[in-house]
């Protein structure tokens, strides 16, 4: 049975999602929660302070799990390859234990915070993308061909991560377009679509 925090917690998940910040008021999220007005300020402090722990403890830790299975396909690899780098990248979002709701809460919250940035976005950012991003960036730079300064290098790194978080929120869209199920092997398939087509690029067409 789910505590009064995680209850509210899932509340304002959804609520936060749909209606973004300004959009909810605390009794709504009570309401729905089924708890009182004082349990707020309580676990949160206050509505602030619910929204941010919204982004800590559900959209950072998510996250987290997903670069943790991006390390944990690289173990044992002390110089990875391109290949291997961009493979672990995909597999580690595409086959990430979350629900369909779980990545859509997910995306919407990110979305909200990308059109008009808050203090939560620049802790999300601070903490848990540029981290990553950098030592991926750090991985992939010195396979990129024909290439000669930086801000081209983060440019192809950006189009392989972003062309991995595109078909991991966009599955529906996927779905409808192929007309294909996302089952395992289709997943396989993609990622190794998502593998052929960054090696091509980085490589300066000379991808396998």
């Amino acid at each position: 049975m789910k505590s009064t925090r995680e209850k509210i917690l899932d509340t304002a998940e959804r609520l936060f999602a749909e209606k973004g910040f300004e959009g909810v008021s605390v009794r709504e999220i009570t309401n729905r929660a089924g708890c009182n007005v004082a349990s707020i300020s309580y676990y949160f402090g206050n509505k602030k302070g619910l929204y941010l722990t919204v982004f800590r403890e559900r959209l950072t830790e998510r996250a987290r799990k997903v670069q943790s299975s991006f390390w944990k396909e690289l173990e044992g690899h002390n110089n990875p390859s391109s290949e291997e780098v961009i493979r672990a990248l995909a597999r580690a979002f595409l086959k990430s234990p979350f629900s369909e709701k779980e990545r859509l809460l997910h995306h919407k919250l990110i979305a909200r915070e990308v059109s008009r940035p808050t203090e939560a976005f620049e802790i999300f950012h601070t903490e848990v993308v540029a981290p990553f991003f950098d030592a991926l960036f750090r991985l992939l730079k010195r396979h990129i061909k024909g290439t000669t300064t930086k801000e081209e290098q983060l440019l192809y790194v950006l189009s392989i991560f972003a062309q991995v978080m595109h078909f991991n929120l966009s599955r529906n869209m996927l779905t409808a377009i192929t007309g294909k199920k996302l089952d395992e092997p289709f997943i396989d398939r993609l990622i190794e679509h998502i593998v052929r087509f960054s090696l091509y690029g980085i490589k300066g067409g000379k991808g396998r």
